[in-house]
């Protein structure tokens, strides 16, 4: 079989698998709404909770808030694909994939990708949420567009990661708090509910220099109109460093558990 032949295989491997995972979701509809609705709370409970309390000069505070949410709740629901995984294995159902004339990485994949199309439905969710509490988007619908995108593009890496840790993890709560752990110093630790500089001094390095941030500026900044091409870059830098590091990683835990 050649290089073109094996692509194709393993194309079509992954999107059979991905659309597996999607018809999962579809037979539990409670769990795509409990999914979707609690970050749309998230979005309405920030505005109306700190609303007032958190200054945000030249910026009002939804028009902040909104893009650091987006990347937060995308973040941990990422952290889900590490759940999945460890089930998946936990039951055997991994292994009953490898007795199949399928590509390996494939599994991966189709999972990675179905949660990407999730991670796109509840982006898209929030940002109707925010419309209802007064977001404006100046950058207009490509800069919102180009937002999504690298909101959806970041998560997808970091389901890669979630994917390696679900892999190492015993069980589907084991790998709950591995990507708790992970997820939660990012989340908080970060530009998304206030601004860095009105962190402590020995955690504003860390709050300013970390991927969440970055990605979270970049949104703000293609939502708000403003010159964007450095905060894009990081942004984009972060998300293909995160790939190039969990993809083989991921894969080659996965060909390890399955032998």
């Amino acid at each position: 079989m050649n290089t073109v032949d094996t692509l194709r295989w393993s194309v079509a491997d992954t999107l059979v698998l991905a659309g597996r995972s999607l018809r999962h979701w579809r037979r539990q509809p409670e769990l795509l709404l409990l999914s979707t609705a609690q970050p749309v709370l998230l979005v309405l409970l920030f505005t109306q909770v700190f609303g007032g309390a958190v200054a945000t000069p030249g910026t009002r505070y939804v028009d902040w808030l909104v893009p650091g949410v987006l990347v937060q709740v995308v973040a941990w629901d990422s952290a889900k694909t590490a759940v999945g995984v460890a089930e998946d294995l936990a039951s055997s159902t991994i292994e009953r994939f490898r007795t199949l004339p399928m590509s390996a990485p494939a599994v991966l994949a189709g999972r990675t990708l179905a949660d990407a199309g999730r991670n796109l439905f509840v982006v898209l969710a929030m940002l109707a949420a925010g419309a209802l509490v007064g977001l404006r988007v100046p950058g207009g619908p490509v800069a919102a567009a180009g937002a999504i995108a690298l909101t959806v593009a970041f998560g997808y890496a970091l389901t890669w990661l979630f994917a390696y840790l679900g892999l190492r993890a015993r069980g589907g709560e084991a790998a709950l708090a591995a990507g708790i752990l992970v997820v939660f110093p990012l989340m908080f630790a970060s530009s998304a509910v206030v601004p860095v500089e009105t962190m402590p001094a020995w955690l504003r390095p860390f709050a300013a220099h970390q991927p969440l941030t970055a990605v979270i500026d970049a949104v703000r900044a293609l939502l708000q109109g403003r010159p964007a091409a450095g905060e894009v870059a990081a942004a984009l830098a972060w998300t293909a460093g995160v790939l190039a590091v969990a993809v083989p990683a991921a894969v080659r835990r996965f060909r390890a558990v399955s032998v």
